[in-house]
């Protein structure tokens, strides 16, 4: 794998078309003003900033964003735009990556957790997560909810976007809760398959990896407008509060 891991030049130059939705002037402003109220006056750290989507308009509200992620890619795509150069960002994996400082609030949204592919790598986020946090600091992530009620016996694929020149599936493996996203489509004339691996992981998975690291959830919505988390869900938006 390169240095960028799985998202490499390639994926980073057609990112943010592809994050369908996501870039909703509506969406990204409902997500910063749950992130600035949490952060307040204090600084703000992204677990895989990325091109920016999130970390940008959250520094156009007044708050101190630093940046961890490993693709040097993504990152250079957010230094083209405005305000790009701002943001300060360590190149790294988010799981154990330190930067200077303490935060009010971390951060990391859009199934990035998922990109730890073992539970050890997980936990290993929450802790690191905390040591970044000061006392009464909050800790967010929005993932999705694992699909696996639209599996039969027998059957380990759900389709989540199907065209007529695209087709997109996730992967399941019950045995591990290990999973890929898969996408097949057509360029320059060539059938092509992408495929990125996750690790799917529960609300009480992610409840008791927070216990580890000595946070404590204190909200838990279907979505960043508040609404309740039920058993209709289909993602999650978590926030934990480190205790001392």
């Amino acid at each position: 794998m390169a240095d960028d891991g799985y998202f490499g030049e390639d994926v980073a130059a057609t990112y943010d078309a592809a994050t369908s939705g996501q870039h909703d002037e509506s969406v990204i402003d409902c997500i910063v003003d749950v992130l600035a109220g949490l952060a307040g006056d204090g600084r703000a750290l992204e677990f895989g900033v990325g091109t920016g989507r999130i970390a940008l308009p959250l520094s156009r509200r007044g708050v101190d964003v630093h940046g961890i992620d490993l693709s040097k890619a993504m990152v250079a795509r957010m230094r083209e735009k405005p305000g790009g150069a701002a943001i300060g960002v360590t190149i790294g994996d988010f799981a154990d990556t330190r930067v200077p400082g303490t935060f009010s609030l971390t951060y990391l949204v859009f199934n990035t957790i998922g990109n730890l592919t073992t539970q050890d790598a997980q936990v290993a986020c929450f802790v690191n997560a905390a040591e970044h946090l000061m006392a009464g600091g909050s800790f967010v992530i929005e993932v999705g909810v694992p699909a696996l009620r639209f599996l039969p016996p027998g059957q380990r694929a759900v389709p989540f976007d199907v065209g007529d020149e695209w087709w997109a599936y996730d992967l399941y493996d019950c045995a591990d809760q290990s999973m890929s996203s898969n996408y097949v489509d057509e360029y320059d004339g060539q059938t092509r398959l992408r495929s990125m691996p996750f690790r799917y992981v529960w609300p009480s998975e992610l409840d008791l990896m927070a216990r580890i690291a000595g946070m404590t959830l204190i909200h838990r919505w279907e979505d960043w407008d508040g609404r309740p988390f039920t058993h209709e869900s289909t993602r999650h938006v978590s926030v934990w509060q480190k205790q001392n």
